[in-house]
Formats: structure tokens, C-alpha cells, sequence
């Protein structure tokens, strides 16, 4: 599901549907007959350093598509900025995106309060590198982990999500 389905290149083995991902109907008709969610919803890269409650608006409907559709996994993109790193080149980021920050605790708290099987991804920025070897810490961003390939972090989770582990985690990347 997607709200702007002109900046997706559709594969042999997905679908791209637009619609509204603060919907339940609509994301139940979506997820409905899946057997995970992978979730990256986020707003417009300027839209992260103004308030903003997309992430955490649609996580209510995210959980209920899933309940009512019997899918038990959930695999979600959030930031590096979530964890308790220190510096100044950390500081720096965590305060600029401070309010797109709040808003990925929000979506977090969801998912970690209702019993879901999940796996959280907390990259760095994102880069569009051809890489797609990151390395991958529990509950930690890598040293030095500032920037990583998108294409990181979405192999990490499909590869997540087709061995079904690690479930109930958190995972931050390094270059």
C-alpha cells in the first residue's frame, strides 16, 4: 500500500495498491490473506522536522488490518535517532529530527504493547547505494554507523521475515 504508487517500480511477486494507511478498511482489504506486514511509512523528508503524527495515526489501523486479518508479523522501518547514542553528530540529527522522532516512539510503543512477532529496523540515513551488506547489531547502532544503502535495510528485513526470525527485536546498521 502506498500513497503515491508512480514512485514504485512494481516486482513479479508484489502488488502496489494506493490508499489511505490511516484506514483500517483500507488497510485490511490490503493486508488481508498476507502472512507478514513490512512497514515504512514515513513523511516527506521535509516533513520530518515539523509535528507530525502520520507514523503514530497510522499505526492504530496497521494493528486492527492485522488482527482482524490474522497476521501475527509485523516488520517496520524506523531510525537510528531511537537509540541512545551520544556525540555530537548524533545530538545534531536526534534534534533536528526531533519531532519525526516522537512520532516513530509513538508507532514503536503500538507495536511493542500489543503482541505482535516483530522486528524493528533503526537505520542511519538512508543512502541509494548499490550495497546491501550492512552491519547489523541487536539493539545497537553499528560504530560509525552513520549512512546505509536503503537496499540494507530491505534485504535484512525480507530475510528477516522469510526465516521468521528475529522476532521481538531491535536491530541498528553500520556501513
Amino acid at each position: 500500500m502506498v500513497r503515491s504508487p508512480q514512485t514504485i517500480i512494481p516486482s513479479n511477486s508484489g502488488i502496489v495498491v494506493q490508499s489511505d494507511p490511516r484506514r483500517p478498511d483500507a488497510m485490511t482489504t490490503t493486508v488481508r490473506g498476507r502472512d507478514v506486514v513490512l512497514s515504512a511509512i514515513d513523511p516527506h523528508p521535509r516533513d520530518a522536522l515539523r509535528p507530525s503524527t502520520l507514523v503514530t495515526d497510522c499505526s492504530p489501523a496497521t494493528v486492527e488490518a492485522m488482527r482482524v486479518s490474522g497476521i501475527m508479523r509485523l516488520a517496520i522501518v524506523l531510525a537510528a535517532v531511537l537509540f541512545p547514542e551520544e556525540g555530537l553528530y548524533f545530538a545534531f540529527f536526534k534534534w533536528l529530527i526531533k519531532n519525526h522522532a516522537s512520532d516513530l516512539r509513538g508507532l514503536e510503543s503500538v507495536v511493542q504493547s500489543i503482541g505482535l512477532d516483530w522486528t524493528s529496523a533503526r537505520p542511519p540515513r538512508l543512502t541509494k547505494s548499490t550495497s546491501a551488506e550492512p552491519r547489523v547489531l541487536p539493539n545497537a547502532l553499528s560504530p560509525g554507523g552513520r549512512a546505509m544503502s536503503f537496499r540494507s535495510v530491505a534485504a535484512f528485513l525480507l530475510d528477516a521475515i522469510e526465516r521468521r526470525a528475529p522476532v521481538i527485536e531491535i536491530f541498528g546498521w553500520g556501513s
